[in-house]
């Protein structure tokens, strides 16, 4: 075997430009190979990287054996994008990228594990850039770190990981999808509209995919600030439980969960206190914190400055937005100086946003780039490309009324949209997961699913890691209803109904 490996090699090394050029002889070369010494057999030139090292992985912890490869890609000069590519030794033929979170890409085993499990070859990358911590933005003063976390790392990723594991298993992958949420939703929008050729079907889930979600987080935080509307965690609890209590039944059953939260219109001013705060009630600034981000902020040009938050989601805001009325989340930061360098170095204060600096930053070239709001993916659907978006209701984050927004512009402007993008709104999900909902629902199989049957779904099961619930989830316009008999933890007792214009 050894003997074998070392012909091998020689013949990668001579072989190197007929190599680039994907000849036969260099496939062969690796297809003689054994499954180790073909791993440590990778070189850049296989996929065009700038340098790469392949290390064999021994079957562990419920994961398979599989060939790790590490490399760097340079598309132009100042770019740098770290790519991890894992491909498993019994490969079922498709690829999966992966989509980051915060203001990073995102090359973890833990976000492969999945896949790996599955028998998919994986495609990660840093994002064009190695972060410190997810809200780290310092990379952004190269201009061309910018592109590549906008855009290009993804891209690049998937041009460069196809051509990889096409040479090393010596055949054409059948079908490539990706999936994200947060960072990785936007990147997953990113793909379906600026290339649409990468890949075959993709999930968003609950997509950053404008600065909206940055802008909607300075004014809650500002807005939970003003005349001390601060809540302590048991304020937010007592909120919660105010609102569950008011519209929880609107779905037909008392479970906990607000079903459609843009339904229900609880009023805070319910709870507000007759005379001194106290654990029962809340004061009146707090009552009109609650009202300003129930509501949202719309600008002067109609768009949103800031998103809504949903009505039942209060215990688990604070991940995301300043409640105790500091005017300051743990994004901040990393927001500010973002800001600043894209309107060119101006000062940004957090603290006196106003509605002309919300429209500032969405007019800059970094916003141009950034953004991932085009509706039209007709280029995508025509290839016979497969959508699924969803997103939490009590996602703290990004909004799901941004989510539901981009769909209605997508369904209403993109020939062939009905038939290929599905949405889902999962009741009492936080972002990406958490909250009391059913917030365990399996995309990849899902996806996989349609793009093999082109059956569309029309609903999924959801359930949480704890086995406590377990529920349908409805694609939009579709909400789950409880039909008035059986055993309401029992799935089959809901069915999927009209959701209410709202």
């Amino acid at each position: 075997m050894r003997l074998l490996a070392a012909v091998a090699l020689a013949a990668l090394a001579a072989g190197c430009t007929a190599q680039q050029q994907g000849s036969r002889d260099t496939l062969g070369a690796f297809q003689a190979l054994a499954a180790p010494d073909r791993c440590v057999a990778v070189m850049p030139s296989t996929f065009g990287a700038r340098e790469a090292s392949g290390t064999w992985i021994a079957a562990a912890n419920g994961l398979p054996a599989y060939c790790e490869v590490k490399g760097a890609l340079s598309p132009v000069p100042g770019s740098a994008i770290g790519v991890v590519y894992r491909l498993p030794e019994q490969w079922n033929g498709k690829l999966l990228g992966l989509g980051g979170g915060g203001w990073a890409g995102n090359v973890t085993l833990q976000a492969a594990s999945e896949g790996l499990r599955k028998g998919y070859a994986t495609l990660q990358t840093d994002g064009g850039h190695a972060a410190t911590t997810v809200w780290d933005t310092a990379w952004a003063s190269n201009s061309e770190a910018q592109k590549d976390f906008s855009y290009r790392a993804v891209h690049e990723m998937t041009v460069a990981g196809k051509k990889l594991a096409d040479a090393y298993y010596a055949r054409r992958h059948s079908t490539a999808y990706f999936q994200g949420c947060s960072t990785g939703g936007r990147m997953a929008l990113m793909e379906a509209q600026r290339f649409p050729a990468d890949y075959d079907a993709i999930t968003a889930g609950a997509p950053v995919y404008t600065l909206q979600v940055q802008t909607s987080s300075i004014l809650r935080n500002n807005a939970f600030a003003k005349d001390g509307g601060g809540f302590s965690p048991d304020d937010l609890k007592l909120a919660q439980s105010a609102a569950v209590a008011a519209c929880d039944a609107q779905d037909g059953s008392r479970d906990g969960l607000i079903n459609d939260p843009r339904q229900c219109r609880w009023d805070p001013a319910a709870i507000q206190c007759s005379g001194a705060k106290n654990a029962s009630c809340l004061a009146p600034a707090q009552v009109a914190a609650l009202r300003t981000v129930y509501q949202g902020v719309r600008a002067p040009d109609g768009q949103w400055a800031m998103f809504p938050m949903s009505r039942g989601g209060e215990p688990g805001w604070s991940l995301f937005v300043g409640t105790d009325g500091k005017g300051a989340d743990a994004s901040s930061n990393a927001v500010s100086s973002l800001f600043s360098l894209a309107l060119g170095g101006r000062a940004v204060s957090l603290a006196n946003y106003s509605m002309a600096d919300v429209q500032a930053i969405r007019a800059t070239a970094f916003a141009a780039m950034y953004e991932a709001k085009d509706p039209d993916l007709a280029p995508f659907f025509a290839r016979g490309g497969k959508l699924i978006l969803w997103h939490g209701e009590n996602d703290p984050g990004p909004s799901p009324v941004g989510t539901s927004d981009y769909v209605r512009s997508a369904l209403a402007q993109t020939s062939g949209a009905r038939q290929s993008l599905r949405y889902f709104a999962l009741p009492g999900v936080e972002h990406c997961r958490g909250g009391p909902g059913a917030d365990q629902v399996e995309w990849l199989d899902t996806l996989d699913s349609w793009a093999g049957t082109g059956k569309a779904p029309d609903q999924v099961l959801g359930t949480k890691a704890d086995g406590s619930l377990t529920r349908p989830h409805c694609a939009w316009p579709g909400v789950a209803r409880y039909k008035g008999s059986g055993d309401a933890s029992d799935p089959a007792s809901w069915q999927c109904v009209a959701r209410a214009a709202s």
